[in-house]
């Protein structure tokens, strides 16, 4: 650990709403973990979430906490057993590393491993339940971090986590070559998986919203943009596709009011992916009868199992172009400025990147 320092600056959670820049020691690598140069983290949805306090005693599970999970660096220090990385990789993180043995870890469904929260198993939620990347240094396990090309940006490196997101929810859900796709949710997520389905051969994509980020969409790649403030999004998208519905939606606003309104614009036989997060208590599931007589596919999807490697690909060859996520930079010295950035979508700002 020649030139690392002992100790380094964080933005640490001490309570619900308290944040304060600390300095707190760098962590040493264990066995079959590496320690690394964090050069950027982005904010995340959820990040504002666990500051609330929205998931009590499970994110975090004790203070201080260190949030942060999407996430690029270098690889500056080794721990014992790690021979496939050496000092110096550039890298990109997961949130999720599973304790590696359990019945879901064993079919590469790390991220609903059966030991989740048990971080004596070897399982970890990197800035959930496990500090995470909004600091200078941070240790990983190797199951946890992909190399990332000299030519991908440490900034557009950190899209890695969400992408991933938005992929896995793409494979599970599939995508009708030359079909339609329809998008709840011009955000990070939503926008990613606009350019995804597009790279795979998706014909038309429909993207339902309002504000900001719906323009910014149709400037990106949308063919069809819904503005939910100005017309009926169920009725909009039957006529865009000939009264027939969309092949497949995906929903990535969290609003309480999108699954139901999803299932009556698919088609028969249509099939629709989950990503967003519910947090409304008066949350409507679709009519169970519309489900069974149109032959409705439903798939809830979680993070981004055995995906990285090809977001990295993705993120290269400019199928996901970081330019149109990453609107804003802060220091970390200013992550709460960069928070209210966020959180307030000022300044038409998608994603926010953190540079430790």
């Amino acid at each position: 650990m020649q030139n690392i320092p002992k100790k380094m600056k964080a933005m640490v959670l001490t309570a619900y709403n308290e944040l304060e820049l600390q300095e707190v020691p760098v962590p040493v690598p264990g066995p079959n973990e590496v320690l690394c140069k964090i050069h950027s983290v982005a904010i995340c949805g959820s990040d504002p979430q666990i500051i609330r306090g929205d998931r009590p005693g499970e994110w975090p599970q004790q203070f201080p906490h260190i949030l942060g999970h999407e996430w690029a660096g270098e690889v500056v220090a080794l721990g014992e057993n790690v021979k496939e990385y050496k000092i110096g990789d550039r890298v990109a993180g997961e949130a999720h590393a599973g304790c590696g043995y359990c019945k879901n870890c064993l079919s590469g469904n790390y991220t609903i491993c059966l030991n989740y929260g048990k971080s004596e198993t070897g399982a970890r939620h990197y800035g959930f339940n496990y500090n995470g990347a909004n600091c200078e240094y941070n240790t990983y396990f190797t199951k946890a971090i992909h190399k990332i090309p000299d030519d991908l940006s440490y900034d557009y490196a950190s899209l890695v986590d969400i992408c991933g997101v938005a992929l896995h929810c793409v494979e599970l859900t599939g995508v009708t070559p030359a079909g339609t796709v329809a998008i709840f949710g011009p955000g990070p997520a939503g926008i990613a998986l606009m350019q995804i389905v597009k790279g795979l051969g998706c014909a038309r994509t429909i993207m339902i919203g309002r504000g900001d980020r719906l323009q910014h969409a149709k400037e990106v790649g949308a063919d069809y943009i819904v503005d939910i403030n100005k017309e009926d999004p169920v009725e909009a998208v039957k006529a865009i596709t000939g009264g027939f519905g969309a092949d497949e939606i995906f929903e990535c606003s969290g609003a309480s009011v999108a699954p139901v309104q999803a299932v009556k614009m698919l088609k028969r036989g249509g099939r629709l992916g989950l990503i967003g997060h519910y947090h409304d208590p008066e949350l409507k599931f679709p009519n169970l009868v519309d489900l069974i007589s149109n032959e409705i596919s439903i798939f809830g999807s979680r993070a981004n199992p055995g995906v990285s490697e090809k977001v990295i690909s993705m993120l290269e060859r400019k199928v996901i172009d970081g330019s149109t996520l990453v609107t804003h930079t802060f220091p970390l010295e200013q992550y709460k400025e960069a928070l209210d950035v966020f959180v307030g979508r000022k300044d038409h700002s998608l994603k926010v990147v953190i540079n430790p």
